[in-house]
């Protein structure tokens, strides 16, 4: 069952994270800058509340949207098959059987060892959502990299004005000032590390395919996770020879 995926300690770990990063932002930076019954703690905390809310749906979607895996009846298409054999290296659509799955991989499909599937458009297989980055769940993923990227890039701003608020530097006891510097690093290194893998992926995505085809031709839904209705089978991309 898909709900197994969640009986993992790195998924654990995630959880405890977000509570954590949740509770010190809310009840301790914003509630010490502001409080969270002023009209600015409020906007804060709803702030977010929301990015919060939007990076855990993107993590649950993650876990429990299958990454898609290649029908035992794919064949490929005639056409390529019957090209020569350098003409298909050349382009990079070779016709590819598994050796262990024992059927044909589409352009983009790779075996996982941990699922023990062609994946679909597989990216990778993440430890952190026990589960494949593929072709149906590729969006989830981003928005979840996406959402967490400013979740800790708000909660790091959060800590830098309540920090300049409360004057540690004269005012401060040796205890609290730690607690914020360890607090500022953790958050400053988390979105370091989030920024850099966000970066990443939007680099891959300008360069291996449109931004349509991810995200979808429909913008107001781009942020939405699961907005995945204009993706189709993930057995057929766009190659060199269709542009020919």
């Amino acid at each position: 069952m898909k709900c197994e995926r969640f009986l993992s300690i790195p998924i654990f770990m995630v959880f405890l994270l977000i509570g954590v990063v949740c509770y010190v932002t809310l009840f301790i930076f914003i509630e010490d800058w502001v409080g969270l019954k002023s009209s600015a703690g409020s906007l804060n905390a709803l702030i977010f509340i929301s990015l919060a809310s939007l990076c855990l749906f993107s993590f649950f979607c993650c876990v429990l949207i299958d990454p898609g895996y290649v029908p035992a009846s794919y064949v490929p298409d005639i056409e390529d098959s019957e090209a020569s054999d350098q003409e298909l290296k050349k382009n990079g659509i070779s016709s590819r059987r598994c050796d262990k799955c024992s059927t044909y991989k589409p352009p983009r499909a790779h075996h996982c060892r941990v699922c023990r599937r062609c994946v679909l458009r597989m990216d990778h297989h993440c430890l952190w959502i026990n589960n494949c980055v593929g072709y149906w769940n590729y969006k989830a993923f981003f928005m979840l990299v996406l959402y967490a990227t400013l979740g800790c890039l708000y909660s790091t701003v959060m800590i830098i004005y309540c920090a300049s608020y409360k004057d540690l530097e004269y005012s401060g006891s040796g205890g609290l000032k730690v607690f914020y510097v360890m607090s500022g690093l953790m958050m400053a290194s988390l979105s370091i590390m989030l920024g850099t893998l966000l970066g990443w992926h939007v680099y891959l995505i300008i360069h291996n395919m449109t931004t349509i085809e991810v995200l979808g031709p429909n913008m107001p839904k781009w942020l939405w996770p699961t907005a995945v209705s204009h993706l189709k089978d993930g057995l057929i991309f766009p190659t060199p020879r269709d542009n020919s």
